[in-house]
């Protein structure tokens, strides 16, 4: 690879210890499948993965060949849009999975989703890159515990290597020519971000061969200006990063478990329609915007629908958890991301637990995924 960077080796041979325990994990799924198919048919919708109304040809993921595992979460998640919202918390790789303890102790239940993001900082560090490792072993032992994965990386600027700091690097930008070679074959720049996309290939390859469905939100908020992605119009800009990474990962790394989604910012000042950047409906399986400040206005769940149209949508980050009115107004939410420590007290902490409590959410405890893994 370009630049000296060397992207670890993406087949498992079969002498690594590895190798063992994702054939553990093979038969594991086969097992929770087969119970999980059990329960959709004793217990209908409820039940949840693949069992969904009117919406047969609408819930095929974009990915080629999608993985079982991918179809029947996306499936899921057609079935309760308008009806169910998932309870999600985001984590941080330096605290690995003890958000979701905090969020429990908030809101008396576990949440369905469990979010993470692949870093970018020194080792060490809230976002350091030495813990993608410990993200990905989370990631398969949520995932066969039944959470649903969410993940997503703020990506280093394909100007320099990792790791970087999130002011410089991940806000800092690109030059227009700059960004002609990085949406150009062959050129160094080019090259530089195929070493760099391959590396979180090879931590997503983990995650397909241990049957884990990931919802992948990459290049989120790239309709406001603080990020080296954001506000790049028209068809060679932002557009086709997107479709760029979605060629690498679907086509060439054959990551079939990925399911896409498209994660604009909130419609604030200075910030451009949901619709601008959208790369279109072959590449996206769901839309998902972050919100912190409009606080869940009408306007901006209209204006999502717009383009998602019969596609699954999610409050993919937010500041504050949505409320049970809010989701009885607004029940086409698949999921929604509380992006900080879940207090459990104060305001907050009583909107968490009224939130986790009401008949729109379901938690962890609720999921298919989650039953049929206890009953094994």
């Amino acid at each position: 690879m370009a630049f000296g960077i060397k992207t670890p080796e993406l087949i498992l041979g079969a002498e690594s210890p590895r190798f063992f325990e994702n054939k553990y994990f093979q038969i594991m799924n086969t097992y929770r499948r087969t119970i999980l198919s059990l329960l959709m048919y004793i217990t209908g919708i409820s039940a949840g993965y693949g069992v969904w109304a009117n919406s047969a040809t609408l819930a095929k993921p974009v990915t080629p060949n999608a993985s079982p595992e991918a179809a029947e979460l996306l499936k899921y998640l057609y079935s309760i849009s308008g009806n169910h919202t998932l309870a999600g918390q985001h984590a941080v790789p330096l605290l690995r999975t003890a958000r979701l303890i905090e969020a429990q102790r908030a809101g008396g239940h576990f949440p369905a989703v469990f979010g993470m993001d692949f870093g970018f900082d020194f080792p060490g560090t809230w976002d350091g890159i030495n813990f993608r490792q410990h993200i990905v072993d989370d990631a398969i032992q949520k995932s066969h515990e039944g959470y649903v994965i969410v993940l997503m990386w703020h990506a280093v600027r394909p100007t320099e290597d990792e790791p970087v700091k999130f002011s410089s690097s991940i806000q800092g930008k690109l030059s227009e020519q700059e960004w002609h070679d990085l949406i150009t074959p062959g050129t160094l720049i080019n090259e530089r971000w195929k070493s760099q996309v391959d590396v979180i290939a090879y931590f997503l390859k983990q995650l397909r061969e241990a049957h884990v469905p990931v919802l992948w939100r990459p290049y989120h908020e790239m309709n406001g200006g603080w990020f080296w992605w954001g506000k790049k119009r028209g068809n060679d800009g932002y557009k086709k990063l997107y479709r760029m990474m979605y060629d690498r990962f679907a086509n060439f790394h054959k990551l079939n478990n990925l399911l896409w989604v498209y994660g604009p910012n909130e419609t604030t000042e200075n910030v451009d329609p949901y619709d601008t950047y959208y790369p279109g409906d072959d590449v996206v399986d769901v839309l998902g915007t972050d919100i912190y400040r409009s606080g869940f206005s009408n306007e901006q769940y209209t204006q999502l629908l717009a383009v998602a149209k019969d596609k699954p949508i999610a409050i993919a980050e937010s500041g504050v958890v949505p409320s049970p009115d809010i989701l009885k107004q607004q029940p086409r939410w698949t999921w929604f991301m509380y992006w900080f420590d879940p207090p459990d007290y104060g305001p907050q902490g009583d909107a968490i637990r009224n939130t986790y409590n009401s008949e729109q959410v379901i938690t962890f405890d609720q999921l298919p995924t989650a039953k049929a893994a206890a009953s094994k």
